[in-house]
């Protein structure tokens, strides 16, 4: 006796169910319209996919920064050498200490005679071994130095840091001289964005600070009205709202850390950027002009 002609369809559509669900209709305009062939187009697609709710906007920003930094060597991030917060091997505890808490960083290069010559790298927690037991000899606690070249792909970077487990890289010029340093945290904003740190801002705090050397910190979004009013100074704020819109204005992009522009009688130097922003600056007064109170927070 033969099947109805129901149940033979039903066995014969088992062979071949939709492809996810989809209808052939779908599935053939997939065929006809091939996914993107360059990096412009898959960026566009990635947009498209946010606003059709496919991925959230933070999982599109991650992409993108992945895209970004294919592009990127470790020149283009890097710490130029000149701005590097350094350590020389024969100087006096104390001056190290105020060193490491003056900048709040947690490695430091560390060189003999000239800055040139990195002999290792000094993480600020083993510092502290010279406070119980100063008969202790620095060198011996130095880590093993790591260099790559400017060229350095931040990607292959990123592998190396993590094969690696270093946290830190010099990095050279074609002629094997010290042209900066590279952060993992550098690496990882190139994707992820900003980073949170003990620098940043909270909400319904000051974005200006007075920092133990007379000098102060102040964060990149703050109105340059209110820089004029902490400082006693009239910056322009009829094109920019805040000082680091101002800032890169005048230096015609946005600043690397450790540059520093002169607006006025102040001189800002920065202190760190986050996201394609300066998030924090030092600022001190330029030499022979007489301090003036600061706001505190």
């Amino acid at each position: 006796m033969s099947e109805p002609h129901s149940a033979r369809h039903s066995k014969a559509g088992d062979k071949h169910p939709p492809a996810g669900g989809r209808s052939l209709f779908e599935r053939l305009v997939d065929f006809l319209s091939p996914g993107p062939d360059s990096k412009d187009e898959l960026l566009q697609a990635l947009a498209s996919a946010e606003q059709r709710e496919l991925i959230e906007p933070e999982s599109r920003m991650m992409l993108e920064g992945v895209l970004r930094m294919a592009d990127l060597t470790a020149g283009d991030v890097m710490v130029a050498a000149p701005r590097m917060d350094m350590l020389d091997i024969d100087a006096p505890y104390d001056e190290l200490l105020w060193v490491v808490i003056d900048t709040g960083h947690s490695r430091f290069p560390v060189y003999e005679d000239q800055r040139d010559n990195v002999i290792g790298i000094l993480l600020a927690k083993d510092l502290l071994k010279l406070q119980r037991a100063p008969e202790l000899n620095l060198r011996t606690l130095l880590r093993p130095a790591v260099f790559v070249p400017e060229s350095k792909r931040l990607n292959e970077l990123l592998r190396d840091f993590r094969s690696n487990r270093n946290h830190l890289a010099l990095v050279v010029d074609e002629f094997g001289s010290t042209a900066g340093l590279i952060t993992i945290e550098d690496v990882l904003e190139e994707i992820v964005g900003e980073i949170e740190d003990e620098f940043d801002e909270k909400d319904g705090e000051s974005g200006i600070y007075t920092l133990a050397d007379g000098t102060h910190r102040v964060a990149g979004d703050t109105e340059i009205s209110a820089v004029n009013e902490a400082f006693g100074v009239v910056l322009p704020s009829d094109t920019f709202d805040t000082i680091g819109g101002l800032v890169a204005h005048e230096l015609g992009r946005v600043p690397r850390r450790g540059e520093a522009v002169d607006l006025d009688v102040l001189r800002f130097t920065v202190m760190l950027t986050r996201g394609g922003a300066v998030r924090w600056f030092r600022v001190a007064r330029l030499a022979g002009d007489e301090p003036a109170p600061a706001r505190q927070p």
